[in-house]
């Protein structure tokens, strides 16, 4: 088994997790019940992890969570004269969708 990376959080770790396993590759998530211990074991020590079962795997499991920690974001004008940016595929003034071709 090969440590892939440490997550910020239980909930990114199971998210990407979960991706990698989709791309087929076998993963677990470990020391996802540590942060109780937080304080009596140093904080760096006790975020949730990601290990892959292969470490042939490790290449391209670095590629998926960088393509998923680097999403691009979109930045449209919308019909009613609204700026959207972010991930915002709908206008939050008047609920127009994005257009298709941005």
């Amino acid at each position: 088994m090969k440590r892939l990376l440490q997550a910020p959080d239980i909930a990114l770790a199971t998210l990407w997790c979960d991706c990698l396993r989709e791309a087929g590759i076998e993963a677990t998530v470990e020391r996802q019940h540590l942060t109780s211990v937080a304080g009596q074991v140093p904080p760096d020590q006790c975020l949730p992890e990601i290990w892959l079962r292969h470490e042939e795997h490790l290449e391209p499991a670095r590629g998926l969570i960088d393509a998923l920690q680097n999403v691009p974001q979109h930045r449209w004008l919308c019909r009613c004269g609204e700026l959207v940016e972010g991930g915002f595929e709908t206008c939050w003034n008047c609920g127009e969708g994005m257009p298709i071709d941005v």
